[in-house]
């Protein structure tokens, strides 16, 4: 009778849905698996000569890019986040959604922007020589190595820390700061020794978040010649062609961000604060004078540099090429873009769902199942690039006698230089976006509409369509909307996974930049920029919606 019993419950708890979910949860992981494998290989040659000469170098560099860009974006979230949540003054209202506009403008794009305008012959200089007849030392402001690329990481990177700061500073905070300021605390006495010990928890996790953008960039280190592990993996992939020392070089990189996940949580052990749910928004003091001005000044220059001056180049750049870009050939490139972008948010978002749904049940497989299909976003593209890669020719392999069976050849790679490659790329990278968005809204319900509905006799996918989905909606446009956006953005998988003559919007932006057509590339990367403000415009329609 008691085996009876258990073998039910086995049955109505492990239904479709957790099929579907550890279906896709072997995908996600498979190729992290492959990549973490290839440590126990026999190292080629080519590995060899890469640990012995370069390797220290590549991660050098990759450490000191990151330490360099978490301190300054860390200082600039911080300080942006604390004057919009805790001051007025003039145009605060705009600066709180503006200051996260830079986050528009992926970093690639912004790198060549500011290397063609400060550089000798642009805008800058040529006014200073022309119409000053003032030479400056074109050093100074050349963006180039490190220091260039540190500049470009931490102006277009920063909105991370801002955007989390900011949101914990104005909703959980308010009890301290202001008994603080009842006790009679200064300005920055509140800030050392209130704001910032209470909100370590919220600058690790922004600071974190643009760790990861560092490591799996590849776009800012390879246009101004920084070598990191991952301008090598490309190299070695696309130079040597030898797939194996770039998966080797990707396990280096994975054994990095796990110390820095180790580090995130141990500098979050016993900093957690559980805050009353009655807890009121911060009311902001007004600053007058010159704190006012010197507040309107500082998130002026910011936004400026930031965002609106590269913007306008841009803008300026796309009207004198637009009839020489503009053709029949470029609206396949949106069409790609889009279409690849739709397909891989589309089963992202399913498969959100299936999951979200699956973790309300709060057992301890389900929580361990949500953990394993989010932990693509904090791993570089590169890296699960390789990974993919690694998997799709494995298959190809075992797939071979079927192809000889079917005339294709002896050993062709078929699944290996397809599309397929590139959506199961953006579907490890992207699925924590999709899926924390869903899981939000599944909060917001609870589980009291769930279990009516069970009562009353509804399966699980019954309830989720006539109960569920008209319930978290707006959730799940919401997690579209961000994934689309990201998918859209995304340079190195699209670089590594992409079909031959396959383009998208950053990889055709990248190859006018890298061939130094840099006024071409103005208009596929205004088009990016247009679609990932939109999103922004989106998000804040959606967000005023569900709370009235």
């Amino acid at each position: 009778m008691k085996t009876e019993l258990i073998k039910r419950k086995i049955k109505k708890e492990f239904n479709g849905w957790w099929f579907l979910s550890i279906v896709g949860a072997v995908v996600i992981l498979l190729p992290i698996l492959f990549i973490f494998s290839s440590i126990f290989q026999e190292p080629n040659e080519n590995w060899l000569h890469i640990r012995q000469y370069l390797l220290k170098n590549y991660v050098a560099n990759t450490l000191i890019l990151v330490v360099l860009t978490s301190i300054l974006t860390t200082f600039l979230g911080v300080s942006l986040a604390w004057l919009i949540a805790a001051y007025d003054f003039p145009l605060k209202r705009f600066f709180r959604w503006g200051l996260m506009l830079p986050l528009t403008i992926p970093t690639f794009i912004a790198t060549y922007t500011y290397r063609t305008m400060l550089g000798y012959t642009g805008v800058i200089q040529s006014t200073l020589r022309n119409q000053f007849d003032y030479q400056i030392n074109p050093e100074w402001l050349t963006v180039a190595g490190i220091p260039g690329a540190v500049f470009i990481f931490t102006l277009f990177l920063y909105p991370y820390v801002y955007m989390i700061t900011r949101a914990f500073l104005e909703n959980q905070s308010t009890s301290y700061i202001e008994s603080a300021r009842l006790l009679g605390g200064k300005p920055l006495s509140v800030f050392f020794r209130v704001v910032l010990p209470l909100s370590r928890p919220a600058i690790i996790g922004g600071t974190v978040l643009v760790i990861y953008e560092v490591l799996g960039d590849y776009g800012v280190t390879s246009f101004l010649g920084i070598h990191t592990i991952t301008t090598a993996i490309f190299q070695t992939w696309f130079r040597m062609y030898d797939v194996h020392s770039a998966m080797r070089l990707a396990a280096w990189l994975m054994l990095i961000i796990v110390g820095i996940f180790i580090l995130e949580r141990l500098l979050r052990q016993g900093r957690r604060y559980h805050l009353s749910s009655k807890s009121r928004p911060l009311v902001p003091v007004k600053l007058k004078g010159a704190r006012g001005i010197a507040a309107f000044g500082y998130c002026s220059m910011i936004f400026l540099i930031g965002f609106l001056i590269p913007l306008v180049q841009l803008i300026f750049w796309a009207v004198m090429t637009f009839e020489k870009v503009w053709d029949p050939a470029f609206l396949t490139l949106i069409n790609q873009t889009l279409y690849v972008a739709v397909i891989s948010t589309v089963m992202i978002l399913i498969f959100s769902i299936v999951v979200a749904n699956i973790n309300r049940t709060h057992s301890t497989f389900s929580f361990i199942l949500s953990k394993s299909v989010t932990t693509g976003y904090s791993i570089p593209g590169p890296i699960i690039a390789i990974g993919v890669l690694a998997v799709f020719i494995s298959l190809d392999e075992w797939l071979a006698p079927l192809y000889s069976y079917m005339g294709l050849g002896e050993a062709p790679l078929i699944l290996s230089l397809s599309l397929i490659m590139l959506i199961v790329g953006y579907f490890i990278r992207f699925m924590a976006t999709g899926f924390n968005a869903v899981e939000v809204g599944f909060e917001k319900i609870g589980t009291k509409y769930l279990e009516a509905s069970r009562m009353l006799g509804l399966g699980v996918t019954k309830t989720f369509f006539k109960v569920d989905l008209p319930l978290i909606k707006g959730s799940i446009i919401s997690g579209f909307v961000i994934t689309f956006v990201e998918i859209c953005k995304e340079l190195p998988l699209a670089l590594l996974l992409r079909p031959f003559n396959f383009e998208t919007l950053a990889t055709k932006t990248y190859q006018y930049a890298n061939d130094e057509q840099i006024y071409e590339a103005s208009i596929s990367s205004l088009l990016i920029i247009a679609i990932s403000i939109l999103s922004i415009v989106l998000l804040q329609m959606i967000s005023k919606k569900v709370k009235q």
